[in-house]
């Protein structure tokens, strides 16, 4: 029994070897190799790199000139490393993967060997060129002082050992070895799962992030996500659905496409995530991504003075995950990303939606609004703040104690997100303001202007939250019906849907976000434009509107 194991045994290791062996890679250019980039005449193998004589004076026995060329590195303003030119092994590889030198062109041969349909690597995704700027950095110190500064990679105490430093630097053969193919492009790790990159990455939440756990798969209506990918799922493309380590189509982090959005959209177009968020973007009313390519930048300031969108504004695309949340809480598809605090001050990771709109929607120039308001102002963040006289409950709890129109499970103390009006429209679309048929991204009907026949669908936004039943019946207001009906106003005549910042109004005047529209609404006879609260559903007004002088109206 002892004797056939040990026969066994000798048949199946030669086997691994010879699989194992450059002779059955695209690095065998020899006239027998497998690859279609091989010599016409030369039958050596291990020449085109090496030669036991008259070598370069650096260890492999090099038989290959460099071509002396000056390289162009990668850079972000991220990156911690600091690239060199290629040195050590990497200026090896590149004598023939820049392209500059002739396939055949080695020391021991005295003429260039002939190659069938080429001299020069060929264009290609092998053919680096002499600009690494769309390459992963190399010829850089790996150090602890730089697994300190940048605590997304790991300290090379603790790198696998499949990953080699050279001289404590990382070069081409720490993610490639030349002799040997086990996995596809030379490299030592396999791109399942994105092990080859968590070998020295480790970004932080992706081990539960979505595009780390996915098993979604594309559903073959064209574009395909992975066309260069044997993997079928997005936890096994991983970084790779994002990235590409070399030829990137993107300088920028490596990115597969130069438009942002389409790295997103690659998969978020219905064809492998659930949710079709390109149809929204295609609306008329959006976060137009495809305005801006090259702007945002992951190093910026959370307080946005140059106006952008694209997804990485609102979704960190390592963190993101399916979690539900409450308001105002960030749900998991917005974990990870930068926001300004109800305070005004930039926050690393945002806990709060609405962090994240005030990006954009609290910083200068603000965005304009589409009233003429008695009180202007342009600053989401200083209309929610809890301080106001009146405010929607996006940030703490509402001031009004009575609210008799909210629609259950809705009360006086319930918070709401921004998104809550602010949304894709439609049943079914996916949460957030991607895009709308209706202004301002909103995710129901709400008719700003006066002088149209009352139809609920008109204010449908309001009615999501507030009863049409409760509202006609004048419960809290016992003019609320005659100014719908007979008045034809709009809820947005009267009514300041984010709210009054406390320096700027009072609870006097400004409670039940009350904050009149000036096309509509103008000042009494007397010379005033204010309403006056005199208590729980009383109060004054003083303007005139709809053809009639209050000087004041009490009700």
């Amino acid at each position: 029994m002892k004797k056939v194991i040990y026969i066994v045994a000798l048949i199946i290791i030669p086997t691994i070897i010879i699989a194992q062996s450059i002779v059955n890679t695209k690095h065998n250019l020899s006239v027998n190799g497998v690859g279609t980039v091989k010599s016409t005449t030369e039958t050596e193998i291990c020449l085109f790199c090496h030669t036991a004589h008259n070598s370069k004076p650096s260890s492999p026995l090099w038989n290959r000139n460099a071509s002396g060329a000056s390289y162009t590195l990668y850079s972000s303003t991220t990156l911690k490393a600091l690239p060199g030119q290629p040195s050590g092994s990497s200026i090896l590889c590149l004598s023939c993967h820049d392209g500059t030198i002739a396939l055949g062109s080695v020391l021991s041969r005295g003429t260039v060997i002939t190659f069938a349909n080429t001299v020069n690597m060929p264009v290609g995704t092998s053919n680096l060129s002499t600009n690494l700027q769309n390459d992963h950095p190399i010829s850089f110190t790996y150090d602890a002082n730089l697994a300190t500064q940048n605590t997304q990679i790991i300290s090379p105490a603790s790198l696998n050992p499949v990953i080699r430093l050279e001289n404590s630097q990382l070069q081409c053969t720490s993610c490639h070895d030349p002799h040997k193919n086990i996995y596809s492009d030379f490299l030592v790790a396999s791109t399942q799962y994105s092990n080859i990159c968590n070998a020295c990455h480790q970004s932080t939440g992706w081990n539960a992030g979505s595009h780390s756990t996915s098993t979604k798969t594309w559903n073959n209506v064209a574009p395909n996500p992975w066309p260069n990918s044997q993997w079928t799922t997005v936890a096994e493309n991983a970084c790779a659905s994002c990235h590409n380590s070399h030829n990137a189509a993107s300088n920028t982090r490596l990115l597969n496409s130069l438009a942002e959005e389409t790295v997103c959209l690659n998969c978020h177009n219905g064809n492998v995530a659930g949710k079709n968020i390109q149809t929204q973007l295609a609306k008329t009313y959006r976060h137009n991504v495809y305005n801006y390519t090259g702007i945002h930048d992951e190093a910026e300031a959370a307080n946005v003075t140059t106006k952008h969108v694209e997804c990485v504004d609102c979704h960190n695309p390592h963190q993101a995950k399916t979690l539900a949340a409450t308001a105002p809480n960030v749900s998991g598809s917005l974990i990870g990303v930068k926001g300004v605090n109800q305070s005004g001050l930039a926050v690393a990771s945002s806990s709060y939606e609405y962090e994240i709109c005030y990006k954009c929607h609290s910083s200068n120039p603000a965005t304009a609004s589409t009233t003429s308001r008695v009180i202007a102002q342009n600053n989401v963040r200083l209309e929610f703040a809890t301080t106001n006289p009146s405010f929607h409950p996006v940030v703490g709890q509402g001031v009004n104690t009575s609210v008799p129109s909210l629609i259950s499970p809705l009360s006086v103390t319930s918070k709401i997100y921004c998104s809550s009006c602010h949304a894709s429209d439609g049943t079914g679309a996916p949460t957030g303001p991607h895009g709308s048929i209706y202004p301002q991204i909103l995710k129901s009907q709400y008719k700003l202007t006066d002088n149209s026949t009352y139809n609920s669908a008109n204010f449908q936004l309001c009615l999501n939250c507030h009863s049409n039943t409760s509202i006609r019946a004048d419960v809290s207001f016992k003019y609320h019906k005659k100014h719908l009906d007979d008045v034809k106003a709009s809820c947005n005549t009267c009514h300041d849907p984010h709210g009054i910042s406390s320096s700027q109004g009072n609870a006097t005047n400004n409670s039940n976000l009350i904050n009149f529209n000036t096309t509509y609404v103008t000042p009494s006879s007397g010379g005033l434009l204010r309403f006056e609260d005199t208590g729980l559903n009383h109060g004054k007004c003083y303007l005139t509107c709809h053809g009639k002088n209050h000087n004041p109206l009490s009700y």
